[in-house]
């Protein structure tokens, strides 16, 4: 017999306290989902099957937005502060999905809750949504429900959320400023060659005298560009989507653009602090969960974004699995700074790793914010210089000719 298709409808009800109240439901038909009501203590009034438009994709506009990192941090720091403030999980999951903006995470989390309702725990709920958490995420909370410290797991892994979404943005800042400041400088460029440049090529023309070298090499690049744009236009886009679609769908490409990452100066060493914070975050919230290291350290491989320290990490694993005191494998890598090799050693020592790695994630954390702010700083006037010598050289090329008919007059 074939299995019945689940679908989702929307419900209108009443709860216990006469409030109105709305949400979705996934189910079979809508005398289950009215059942299901009535076991949360719901009296429903409305029940209906949510449209689907094109490809199958809810209808009401709103639903289809794309769930974002920021929307799940944003969703466990809230549920967190819920939890510590007592508040029962399936109502600080209601409570929760009422205020979200996004609608498509709004249904995510009253899809969680209707499967809590079911009986069903809390990390295997996540784990059916493994878009939206990931791996470490759903174990760390399966970790702090199996424990009974469900409530200290979810501020800890929020915390995680809220360090690693900050050190994402502030690397994205670092990677993308350069980019869009050169890309303007261009523009502009562009723009001079190819609508102001022509102007005064008119006026040479019934000049009627040789035009001075810097001003006929301008004037040879405008007269390109007018032909041309198009074309280069064209090649530019085509370059940058084809090395987009490479590092996707190749593994070495996209290994060989990591290792020339962290060669280029200043943003690769922004790179670098960023691998070692997120080593240090990931690992010292893991470890402190009760995640044998071993098993930890898969889950920082796979976080560490940069695949030079991924592979780096998991010899760390292997030569740890083999009995290796972990500063030593770290040092052995000659990827993570002495400082991280010191503390760690001092963490195995004491028996305060977890607390060692904190310091160096919060250390590596404040050390890239600073290395991101003085890239800003210093891309600022190096953009101005560029654009004045750009401009400046243009418009004295420009203007040699009128120069030298003064002279010659």
């Amino acid at each position: 017999m074939a299995k019945a298709k689940t679908l989702t409808f929307q419900w209108e009800g009443t709860n216990k306290r006469g409030q109105k109240i709305e949400g979705e439901m996934l189910g079979e038909n809508s005398a289950i989902i009215k059942a299901q009501l009535r076991k949360q203590g719901i009296l429903p009034k409305k029940i209906r099957r949510k449209s689907e438009g094109l490809f199958g994709m809810g209808g009401g506009g709103g639903g289809s937005k794309k769930i974002k990192n920021v929307d799940i941090t944003i969703f466990l720091r809230q549920l967190a502060t819920m939890s510590k403030a007592g508040v029962p999980l399936m109502q600080g999951l209601e409570i929760v999905a009422d205020g979200l903006e996004n609608p498509a995470m709004q249904k995510v989390v009253l899809g969680i809750k209707d499967d809590v309702s079911a009986g069903n725990d809390f990390a295997s709920c996540l784990k059916k949504y493994p878009d939206q958490f990931d791996q470490l995420t759903c174990a760390l909370i399966e970790s702090g429900e199996q424990s009974g410290a469900l409530e200290q797991m979810l501020d800890r892994v929020a915390i995680y959320k809220e360090k690693s979404e900050a050190l994402k943005q502030k690397v994205s800042k670092a990677l993308k400023y350069p980019i869009v400041t050169l890309i303007i400088a261009a523009v502009v460029t562009v723009i001079l060659l190819v609508k102001v440049v022509p102007t005064f090529q008119g006026m040479f023309s019934s000049f009627g005298s040789e035009l001075p070298a810097a001003t006929q090499f301008v004037v040879n690049i405008s007269d390109w560009l007018q032909e041309n744009y198009l074309v280069l236009f064209g090649s530019v886009i085509g370059i940058v989507f084809g090395l987009r679609e490479a590092i996707k769908r190749s593994p070495k490409v996209a290994e060989e653009k990591d290792k020339l990452v962290l060669k280029m100066p200043i943003v690769g060493e922004i790179m670098k602090k960023s691998a070692v914070a997120r080593f240090g975050r990931v690992l010292s919230t893991t470890f402190a969960a009760g995640v044998p290291l071993v098993d930890a350290l898969e889950s920082v491989a796979e976080a560490s974004g940069n695949v030079v320290y991924r592979d780096a990490i998991l010899k760390i694993q292997d030569e740890v699995s083999s009995g290796t005191q972990m500063n030593a494998a770290i040092r052995a890598t000659g990827v993570f700074p002495n400082m991280v090799v010191q503390m760690v050693a001092i963490g195995e020592e004491s028996g305060a790793l977890d607390a060692m790695l904190e310091k160096v994630a919060t250390y590596y954390e404040d050390e890239v914010d600073n290395l991101v702010d003085g890239l800003t700083a210093m891309i600022e006037p190096l953009v101005m210089a560029f654009l004045g010598v750009v401009v400046g050289g243009l418009l004295i090329a420009m203007y040699l000719p009128i120069f030298s008919m003064g002279d010659a007059i």
